[in-house]
């Protein structure tokens, strides 16, 4: 008999047209070749087959036929079988018939009244295009570290989402998805997996978007593309000076050497230490320190004089 269209289209020998024209559009937008990038070859032969199939049992001619004498017998008839009656009996010395197949993308788009799956919009006949009913986008939070931001990261995320099986059932599936943390992004920025939501019958699936989140950090806080830390000094170091040693956010020792006398809420800028800029690789922004002088809660009569002899003050 060749090929089973009832199988290819998922429906019963007894489906009408509604579940024929139903199945054909779930299982045309799962296949079209345009919705698979990563296989195309699998899809275009498959997206062949199922209009094939729907373009041979949605119209009762052909599928009278195909029902007495299959596939083959549909495309090779050519006067060797007559055509049935309504009652599929023989008619005798009635023409013969054969089917010429069609394009799949001719099928589609009649089905489909235009509906151009790459442009995500109504090609055909007049009134101007609308959008494809989508299914809603999932947004979840993607909470990444300051390091992570700063350095950027790999991440392996397990996704639980709800599609639709070849019977048009939504069944859950959990899968894992590759993230790429790209130094530089800031808190809202969207990862988006096209088409990697969940699934409704009738509409293009939905999107999973992740929006990156920054968890708080121990040191340094972000402003932009800056990174600020505060910091505490004595006011001896504040008066004479010292090495300061901060640790970056990808571990390295920086050195930032205090020669000049240090006043309460100063800052000082240490430039390309800051965070990496997205949109200009190679680029950091600005590390930016503020001090905080400690002063002492008291202090001795001896103390005091001496003070007042190092800074000059006689009265």
């Amino acid at each position: 008999m060749g090929v089973d269209y009832y199988n290819v289209l998922k429906v019963s020998r007894s489906a009408t047209d509604e579940d024929l024209k139903k199945s054909y559009k779930r299982l045309a937008m799962k296949w079209h070749p345009d919705k698979n990038a990563m296989n195309p070859g699998e899809a275009e032969a498959k997206f062949k087959q199922i209009s094939e199939a729907y373009d041979v049992l949605s119209d009762p001619q052909r599928r009278q036929i195909y029902d007495l004498y299959g596939e083959e017998g549909l495309k090779s008839g050519c006067g060797l079988f007559p055509m049935p009656n309504s009652n599929g009996r023989d008619m005798g010395s009635g023409r013969g018939f054969k089917y010429c197949t069609r394009k799949a993308e001719d099928i589609f788009e009649e089905c489909f009244r235009g509906f151009h799956i790459g442009e995500e919009q109504i090609v055909g006949g007049g009134g101007g295009g609308r959008k494809l009913d989508k299914a809603a986008d999932v947004e979840t939070k993607l909470a990444c570290t300051l390091e992570e931001l700063y350095k950027g990261s790999k991440r392996k995320m397990k996704i639980s989402r709800i599609v639709l099986d070849d019977a048009g059932m939504p069944v859950m599936v959990e899968e894992v998805l590759a993230i790429t943390i790209k130094p530089g992004w800031k808190k809202g920025t969207k990862i988006t997996f096209p088409e990697k939501g969940n699934h409704e019958t009738g509409v293009a699936p939905g999107d999973l978007i992740f929006v990156v989140d920054e968890k708080p950090h121990p040191v340094f806080r972000r402003n932009g593309n800056d990174l600020i830390v505060h910091q505490k000094i004595s006011l001896v170091d504040a008066l004479t000076g010292k090495n300061l040693h901060i640790t970056s956010l990808d571990g390295r020792d920086i050195i930032v050497s205090l020669s000049d006398i240090i006043k309460p809420g100063q800052e000082m800028v240490i430039e390309n230490e800051g965070m990496a800029i997205s949109k200009e690789p190679g680029k950091n922004g600005n590390l930016r320190i503020k001090f905080d002088v400690k002063f002492p809660s008291r202090l001795t009569a001896e103390q005091k004089s001496e003070l007042k002899r190092i800074l000059g003050r006689t009265n």
